[in-house]
């Protein structure tokens, strides 16, 4: 049971993904053919925007996290030799 409401839970997450796309595509042709290209480039620039942040972010953790992993391996070899 709990599968099913969990497959539609994402199924329905998926469908409202969709309807946005739409959305968006429509207010641009719409925006465009009426000569309104300032729009445009503010959305273009935005989805850019959304797409580019969590890839950052993760990188930024990445890099952390190896940083700190390779102080630990340095310490770790260190007090080893010294023993």
């Amino acid at each position: 049971m709990k599968r099913i409401v969990l497959i539609l839970i994402f199924l329905s997450g998926v469908v409202a993904a969709q309807a946005q796309c739409a959305m968006c595509k429509a207010t641009l042709e719409n925006n465009i053919s009426n000569g309104h290209i300032g729009i445009a480039a503010g959305i273009n620039f935005g989805i850019l925007y959304l797409f580019v942040s969590p890839y950052l972010f993760i990188s930024i953790l990445a890099y952390f996290w190896y940083r700190t992993s390779k102080k630990n391996a340095a310490q770790q070899i260190s007090s080893h030799l010294a023993r």
